[in-house]
């Protein structure tokens, strides 16, 4: 199924910094990259193949997003949420997605199901192959996906910022290490798609965003040592 461009967390720069913001975003949602990491502008560059300046302006679009933080004379950091941002994060999805479920739920159409189908299909893959970082990146898609059919694009542009932020406090505070609650919500949300049920989308929608809040330990933080560079030569 054919989309506009996804409304992204971020303002959109041009040409390869736009690239550079997918992966490490993609990479957010994976869990390969994580929260507090430094992200050098020289690093970036050299792990892109690109420029200081276009790694600089990657980072500066990534930081309008929510999802970079840059502090002065230390530079770019992946941000690392506190636990009340997790908690707004959390309970701000809890408000705007069962509202958009509901609105694809009347949306539907049979090209735009089996587009999710085949998305879930490819989640399942991923787990089935134990990468989970692309099953996690899969399971953050899916819930974009469902706002795209809801053709609602202001309430798709603050869901991709949301799902991002969410990534990292799920990375931060995440007491599980599966997507497994999660495939079986999106399944439930396929049967209610399916049957038009907006009521049941909306329910089920909401149920999934307050157990996946539940998964988190706001009193544990998870810390990597990683480094750019030793992220990406891995994929």
């Amino acid at each position: 199924m054919d989309h506009a461009p996804v409304n992204r967390a971020y303002s959109l720069p041009p040409g390869r910094a736009l690239e550079i913001c997918e992966q490490i975003e993609a990479a957010i949602l994976g869990h390969k990259v994580r929260p507090g990491m430094k992200l050098p502008e020289d690093e970036v560059g050299d792990t892109f193949g690109v420029s200081r300046t276009v790694a600089r302006t990657a980072l500066q679009a990534l930081a309008h997003g929510g999802l970079v933080t840059i502090e002065r004379n230390r530079g770019a950091f992946v941000s690392t949420p506190s636990v009340r941002e997790a908690q707004e994060v959390f309970e701000a999805r809890t408000l705007v997605e069962p509202r958009i479920a509901r609105m694809a739920a009347k949306a539907m159409t049979s090209e735009a199901l089996t587009h999710l189908e085949n998305h879930i299909e490819a989640e399942h893959d991923a787990l089935d192959k134990g990468d989970m970082g692309l099953a996690l990146t899969l399971s953050g898609s899916f819930h974009l996906a469902i706002a795209e059919i809801a053709s609602q694009n202001i309430l798709t542009q603050i869901l991709h910022s949301l799902v991002s932020r969410s990534s990292l406090a799920i990375a931060l505070y995440g007491k599980r290490s599966d997507t497994t609650c999660e495939s079986h919500s999106h399944h439930a949300l396929l049967t209610a798609f399916r049957k038009g049920d907006e009521e049941a989308a909306e329910q089920i929608m909401k149920s999934h965003i307050v157990d996946l809040h539940s998964g988190l330990n706001l009193s544990e933080r998870k810390t990597s040592e990683r480094s750019l560079a030793e992220v990406f030569s891995d994929s």
